[in-house]
């Protein structure tokens, strides 16, 4: 008598940037091969990431639905929170609003990213908002709005492109308040000399004060306490900085690094459940140059090279390793300027950039990029090489 094989169950936990991308691309690579593709996220909207500044400064962005992305693939789309995952058992154990229960897998893609941390700094938690989702960047753009009528101070913590973004967002769209950008280094410290210079001339343009070379060590509920004993008032903080990722993995018996990211091999597989596939910034992903800090550039190329690696599995091949080059350092400085730093693959800054209109047009080309390189991807296998082009092709093996 012959039996029908059970399908490979895969289950994608997270759908951000980078899980939307394995989810879909996992979908054609095994589709000849008997995947079942499960994708489970909280909220059926797409986050995007890159905008939550927009959001916080009182734009509306696009509705944009995960269902609606992975449709006619024949992914299922699971609207639920992960609360644990049993490697032993190859479970994860999801809360709908009907209860929990368990989807068990073959295999698992870790696509839980990361959020901002308050650290040892007190107060963050009670008094700071963040950019962390919509509903957090909405409740500080109502506060904001609420500022502008009488005026205020905004502090933003944090120098990094997310706070330089933030900070001139809002200072172009209040002009009415007070902006103070807060940071250990000096803002733009990852770019090159002449796009420093850009930036300062467009935080100057924008009246944002800046404080290089200040750390905060206390948020109170009307001031932010710097080192050293000064106190600056603020009627409202925008913490930037602390990224961690989920400790899901790390309650669940997975290896993590001292920031709860998945430490991977070479092919994004986890060092201690060879089953699990992390990928994005929930993951701690070894280059030739260090450890990837967490972004789109890097997350969408990990969600299609962990995909390509499970297609490749499923037909009996060895995966690959994952090479990643950084590109660009893209930062919009309000609506109607920004600075595209071009990087090295270990992202060092190279001599090209972009500044003003050219580098705005740029810059909302790399914002809107994802959903339609998700929409090409369900029809098209899309090369490493066009999602990464700082990348360098990966070695095959015995080469």
């Amino acid at each position: 008598m012959n039996t029908i094989p059970a399908r490979h169950r895969i289950v994608v936990i997270g759908a951000g940037y980078a899980g939307v991308m394995a989810a879909i691309r996992t979908a054609r690579r095994t589709r000849r091969h008997g995947g079942r593709i499960t994708l489970v996220n909280p909220s059926p909207a797409f986050t995007e990431r890159l905008r939550m500044h927009e959001l916080a400064a009182g734009r509306r962005l696009a509705d944009l639905r995960v269902p609606d992305m992975v449709a006619g693939t024949g992914i299922e789309f699971v609207q639920a929170w992960v609360t644990a995952i049993d490697p032993a058992l190859r479970r994860v154990t999801v809360r709908t609003g009907e209860g929990e229960h368990a989807l068990d897998y073959d295999t698992l893609v870790y696509a839980i990213g990361s959020a901002t941390g308050p650290g040892e700094v007190p107060g963050v938690a009670d008094h700071a908002h963040t950019l962390d989702g919509p509903e957090a960047a909405a409740r500080l753009a109502a506060r904001l709005t609420g500022l502008s009528v009488r005026g205020g101070t905004v502090t933003v913590c944090g120098n990094g492109l997310t706070g330089i973004e933030a900070a001139t967002e809002i200072a172009e769209a209040f002009p009415e308040l007070r902006v103070v950008l807060i940071g250990r280094e000096p803002a733009g410290r990852m770019m090159g000399e002449r796009a420093r210079a850009h930036l300062a001339r467009a935080l100057e343009r924008l009246g944002i004060e800046t404080r290089d070379g200040a750390e905060v060590i206390k948020v109170l509920p009307d001031a932010v306490e710097l080192a050293g004993g000064e106190t600056l008032h603020s009627d409202a903080c925008l913490w930037t900085t602390g990224f961690t990722a989920s400790p899901l993995a790390a309650d669940s018996g997975i290896t993590v690094d001292d920031r709860n990211r998945v430490v991977v091999d070479a092919a994004l597989r986890s060092v201690s459940h060879p089953s699990i596939y992390a990928i994005g910034d929930g993951a701690a992903i070894p280059q030739p140059f260090g450890v990837l800090h967490g972004t789109c550039q890097s997350g969408i190329p990990s969600g299609a090279h962990a995909a390509d690696s499970i297609g490749r599995a499923l037909r009996g091949r060895e995966p690959r390793p994952f090479r990643f080059g950084y590109f660009h350092q893209p930062v919009s400085l309000g609506r109607k300027d920004a600075v595209i730093q071009f990087t090295h693959a270990d992202d060092t800054p190279r001599r090209a950039l972009l500044t003003g209109r050219s580098a705005v047009v740029y810059k909302e080309f790399v914002s809107a990029s994802p959903p339609v390189t998700y929409r090409i991807s369900r029809r098209l296998a899309v090369p490493l090489a066009f999602l990464s082009p700082g990348s360098r092709p990966a070695p095959r093996p015995g080469s």
